[in-house]
């Protein structure tokens, strides 16, 4: 992690202490949770579609919910970093957790709808565009939202 911050630091000529260079790594943090939450669903649609393909919607529903609460222990532990250790605060950041990520999915599938029916992109890069709008909304949603005031500096 030091080489990645000293990387920053010299790419974007951030001081050790900058509210700027905490929100940049932040957010790298973010993708790479990003990407275990991708796997995490990936596995447990496949393992459903291997048992009987007839359940691929349940294991899309399944791998969502379990990579949503793959994204919340991360967030919290590795990323924003809580300091609330409590039940209560716990269990109201993973309902925030839920509705944040429930609601930029539903957006990434309204973008995704118009994309594909009004301005003809393919429906296969459509989603990996989507990620251009999502990902950083669902890190301000998170920042900002979810874990506001519960965090401290990486």
């Amino acid at each position: 992690m030091k080489n990645i911050r000293r990387f920053l630091n010299r790419k974007f000529n951030l001081s050790e202490d900058t509210e700027t260079r905490t929100i940049i790594i932040q957010f790298i943090k973010f993708g790479l949770v990003g990407i275990s939450n991708t796997l995490v669903s990936w596995l447990c649609y496949y393992i459903f579609i291997l048992v009987n393909s007839a359940l691929y919607l349940i294991g899309g529903t399944v791998g969502g919910i379990i990579s949503i609460a793959n994204a919340f222990f991360w967030n919290e532990h590795f990323v924003f970093k809580c300091e609330k250790k409590d039940l209560k605060s716990k269990i109201k950041r993973l309902g925030k957790t839920y509705v944040s990520y429930g609601v930029t999915s539903l957006l990434g599938l309204l973008i995704l709808w118009v994309e594909v029916k009004f301005w003809e992109i393919d429906e296969k890069l459509a989603p990996i565009i989507n990620l251009i709008i999502t990902v950083p909304l669902n890190f301000i949603i998170n920042k900002l939202w979810t874990f506001k005031d519960k965090e401290k500096a990486p």
